[in-house]
């Protein structure tokens, strides 16, 4: 197998809307800290605007509109482009070409395996009432082994629901190798420590965060907004009365204080406790009520959302600076996978204008 003697990172989102906080915990802030953490020599954020039209193909303009809307999510969270790399995933010819060299390794019969596919499907709704799936979607896996093995990314922060797809781009890697020899890298999962903020449920305490479900607390939601959405989050049905004893398991409010509260937040807002642990002992004993849990919770995600306001507001009003980042970024990319690409068809053979040994043999064939 191919070495990467460099530690590089590729991750990405599919720009069909504004993120939203389940984002943030589960990758968008973890991106930060190791941006931050010096360990890794690149690290690429694609923002994969080709994935996203398998599925809207019908509608490119929902996904023009939102690259720049994911783009400042990014920089409002902490990404730094003179650290991190963002660029357009459309924008990188290498990976389009990967993707159909790649696709003469994959059967059918292994795609139609992977789970993640087959889950992205059924909720998608291709395999009901004869719509069909896109040729496009149903080979995302390929695409996404592209994505990773062009800038030869040997860690790749995903979610548990990301895992096959990790391991089909590895077998596409091992296959390649064993057939071209040695170019390719496999890469390693990076799953969140944090199992609460691999994904946080919607509001309405639904397994999912989602825009079409309307249960997502937005990045860039105003104030009065997150209120409005805390108020009205998810809780314990049965709990009814202050006093009634409370559930924690299920209760969406429970669940977002684990990702987002720490012990100085008690101290700051809420001084009758002094953790998480001993508010929820006596929600679980009763006298505690729902709306107390809920202000406490508004409290703690106002500390944590403000400054990414703030961030936003300075980058709304240098919309042009941030599609210069963009450029620059997709235009460094562009160079990296060109790079790859250009190793991938030499070990297969097919770089004929590159390769002088093809004119030489013939010549030799010839006789000449």
């Amino acid at each position: 197998m191919a070495q990467n003697n460099k530690n590089i990172i590729l991750t990405g989102d599919r720009p069909t809307g504004k993120l939203h906080i389940g984002h943030y915990v589960g990758s968008l802030k973890r991106r930060v800290a190791l941006q931050n953490s010096g360990k890794f020599d690149d690290i690429y954020i694609l923002i994969a605007d080709a994935q996203a039209l398998t599925d809207n193909s019908d509608n490119p303009e929902k996904i023009r509109e939102n690259i720049i809307e994911v783009a400042l999510d990014y920089l409002s969270c902490g990404l730094d482009p003179a650290k991190t790399t963002i660029c357009i995933q459309s924008e990188l010819p290498a990976l389009h070409e990967l993707s159909f060299y790649y696709m003469n390794l994959v059967t059918t019969a292994r795609l139609e395996r992977n789970p993640t596919v087959k889950n992205e499907i059924k909720m998608r709704g291709f395999d009901d009432g004869g719509v069909g799936i896109p040729v496009g979607f149903y080979t995302y896996p390929i695409s996404q082994a592209a994505d990773i093995t062009a800038f030869k990314a040997n860690c790749v922060p995903v979610g548990e629901d990301q895992l096959p797809m990790i391991e089909q781009c590895n077998e596409i890697v091992r296959k390649f190798n064993s057939v071209y020899g040695d170019t390719l890298v496999e890469a390693k999962c990076m799953l969140n420590e944090n199992e609460i903020c691999r994904r946080l449920p919607g509001t309405d305490g639904k397994a999912k965060m989602s825009k079409s479900l309307g249960n997502c607390i937005y990045l860039s939601d105003k104030p009065e907004v997150v209120h409005k959405k805390i108020m009205s989050m998810y809780t314990d049905p049965n709990h009814i009365n202050i006093s009634d004893p409370g559930n924690i398991e299920g209760n969406a409010v429970f669940t977002y204080l684990d990702a987002f509260s720490r012990d100085e937040h008690f101290e700051r807002y809420l001084p009758d406790y002094s953790n998480l642990e001993e508010m929820k002992e006596h929600y679980r004993r009763g006298g505690l009520g729902d709306v107390k849990c809920k202000k406490f919770l508004e409290k703690v995600m106002t500390e944590e959302l403000e400054p990414i306001r703030e961030k936003r507001k300075a980058w709304e009003a240098d919309i042009p600076g941030v599609y210069e980042i963009l450029r620059k970024g997709t235009e460094k990319a562009r160079i990296t996978t060109g790079k790859v690409l250009s190793e991938v068809k030499t070990a297969m053979r097919i770089n004929y204008f590159d390769d002088s040994a093809l004119i030489r043999d013939w010549m030799n064939k010839l006789g000449q």
